[in-house]
């Protein structure tokens, strides 16, 4: 196995490579490093946003860098001032034990002075956005005619937003270039023409095949009338409280629109678009990075250079135009060896195009139900019971306070206390979703009505995400358990301590006895047909406040002791789930 250490890096980027706690390479780094520091070739690198490209490139740079010489001699190119930053960052990092590297990035969008003072400390790296570099150029204020690599990131990138001329012109001002390294998430016509024209006997080298996209990712799309786009989007934050994520819009206006109005509503978010300047765009970074903020709603362009391993949902507001820059969206989630969801919000009329997509990135994606308000309250509900139960107050706040509290309380039964103080965290929500409307779209006619023979079934299993499940994972389960094809089944639906799904109906039975006679984690599986509503919301989960959804038959078994339904009266119309108004978290 290939590791940092194994590789014949400079000691002072191995020492760095470990300080960072990084061990193994990332395929691309398998890949590219190796080559590029035994024999600096021109290289073409095709690789997904989030593998790894920056330390693929950037550790060979620092590798072959003359630190006693004071004049450009690596330049970088990136599309966006944010990703201009991150590698820079992320290369400073790097070399931060070779004493006398200096790395600059030039940007626009930031006063022009103060990088021209930052280029005449002579910096033997700089990183920069073509409008930038080009501007520099024009003033003398920067000399490329000693520079000896050239790294092209996000080349397609760049040449979506018509850069093309620029990089033309870039790369006729390096004369002394010897060595020029191509990153790219995708093959074009075009990328292939810049290598044609600039580059040497290039080396290809690709990680996947192309457009093909992380499996960690749970790909879900809800079908909404478009009137009730918003609300779609509404109702999904308040169902995924934790959320930390991206929500994708497709033009700089409705990125604005929608984030003022989540922020009226109390939502912890903010736009990141072209039209903000910098010192904006870096503010809002920061607070999205400390997780001051839920989600950043985004344009895709100014999304580029986000680069957080954390990230839970990818939120497509509107499918993109492009299926290729779908695979650009839900590659900002499951970094790292993590798992994350992208969900899209979809109309009737655009169900082709998300078959398109399924076809282009070679994944299920996966029908979910758009959640009605009784299932909002409940899954906030449990959401802020495992706050309770997992806070670890301060010893000192307990001395502090103790007295204080036990005097206020002092005639107040525990279970009335913990009423009280759920009801104050839930109030707001509950008064808002106790009259919700179902906003899912209507369904194709096989699920509505017809022979037993000729519509779904739609059926309760007792396993939920408590037991560790995701869509996938409990997709995984039935296909193994029932011995099906993972694409009949539909409309997944996965809650707390239960979960929905449908099946053709003439395979209902066969699947139900499967998996009764099956255990999940030592637990024994329960199975029933759900009753489908008229209402046509079949949202999923049961329980004493439901207004339409799936409900299980009844059954002459034990009902749920561990289900939600048992907090049915005592929550019901009052069970859960943070409706922010004001504090949203």
């Amino acid at each position: 196995m290939i590791t940092f250490s194994s590789l014949s890096l400079r000691e002072e980027l191995t020492q760095a490579i470990s300080d960072l706690g990084f061990e193994t390479p990332t395929p691309i780094q398998q890949k590219v490093i190796p080559q590029l520091l035994s024999d600096p070739i021109d290289i073409i690198g095709l690789a997904q946003t989030g593998t790894g490209k920056t330390a693929a490139y950037g550790l060979p740079l620092l590798h072959h860098v003359d630190i006693a010489v004071k004049h450009v001699q690596c330049l970088v190119l990136s599309p966006t001032r944010e990703l201009c930053m991150q590698i820079q960052e992320e290369m400073s990092k790097y070399g931060a034990n070779m004493r006398g590297l200096r790395i600059t990035a030039v940007y626009g969008g930031m006063p022009i002075a103060a990088q021209i003072r930052e280029l005449r400390s002579n910096p033997q790296v700089v990183v920069a956005t073509p409008g930038r570099l080009i501007d520099l150029l024009e003033r003398k204020a920067i000399s490329l005619a000693d520079v000896e690599y050239v790294v092209l990131d996000e080349a397609d990138e760049m040449l979506n937003m018509g850069f093309r001329e620029d990089i033309d012109l870039i790369l006729k001002n390096t004369p002394a270039r010897e060595h020029t390294w191509l990153f790219s998430a995708t093959m074009s016509n075009e990328v292939r023409g810049i290598a044609k024209r600039f580059m040497k006997d290039w080396k290809e080298f690709s990680v996947a095949t192309a457009n093909t996209t992380n499996e960690n990712i749970d790909h879900q799309y809800y079908v909404a009338q478009h009137s009730n786009r918003f609300e779609t989007l509404r109702r999904l934050l308040d169902f995924t409280p934790g959320i930390y994520g991206i929500i994708f819009t497709r033009t700089r206006q409705d990125c604005q629109d929608i984030s003022e109005k989540l922020m009226k509503q109390g939502y912890h978010v903010s736009p990141l678009h072209g039209d903000m300047d910098q010192k904006m765009r870096t503010k809002v970074m920061e607070r999205f990075k400390s997780k001051q903020l839920q989600c950043i709603v985004a344009t895709d362009v100014a999304a580029r250079g986000i680069d957080v391993n954390d990230i839970t949902h990818v939120i497509n507001y509107e499918l993109p135009d492009d299926p290729e820059v779908y695979t650009h969206r839900s590659g900002r989630t499951a970094r790292a060896g993590k798992s994350g969801i992208c969900m899209s919000i979809v109309s009737p009329k655009q169900i082709s195009n998300v078959r398109q997509i399924e076809r282009l990135v070679k994944q299920k994606f996966h029908k979910s139900d758009i959640p009605d308000g009784a299932e909002v309250v409940r899954k906030r509900l449990f959401f802020y019971m495992e706050q309770i139960a997992l806070a670890q107050p301060k010893a000192d706040f307990a001395k502090l306070y103790r007295d204080s509290i036990h005097e206020q309380f002092a005639d107040v039964d525990k279970d009335e206390l913990i009423r009280k103080l759920i009801w104050l965290q839930l109030k707001d929500t509950i008064d808002i979703y106790q009259d919700s409307e179902d906003l899912n779209a209507g369904y194709d006619n096989k699920e509505k009505g017809g022979s037993r023979g000729n519509r779904s079934a739609r059926l309760f299993i007792n396993l939920g995400e408590k037991d560790g499940l995701t869509t996938q994972k409990l997709l995984q389960f039935i296909t193994e358990s029932a011995d099906i094809n993972a694409n009949v089944i539909e409309r997944v639906t996965v809650r707390d301590l239960s979960s929905f799904f449908n099946v053709p109906g003439d395979m209902a039975e066969q699947v139900m006895e499967q998996l009764a006679a099956k255990k999940f984690k030592g637990r024994k599986v329960r199975l029933e047909e759900a009753e489908q509503s008229k209402g046509g919301s079949s949202s999923g989960g049961g329980g004493g406040d439901y207004r339409g959804g799936s409900r299980p038959k009844p059954s002459s078994g034990p009902r749920y002791s561990g289900d939600v339904r048992a907090y049915g009266k005592r929550a019901g119309a009052g069970s859960g789930g943070g409706g922010y108004k004001g504090k949203r978290k």
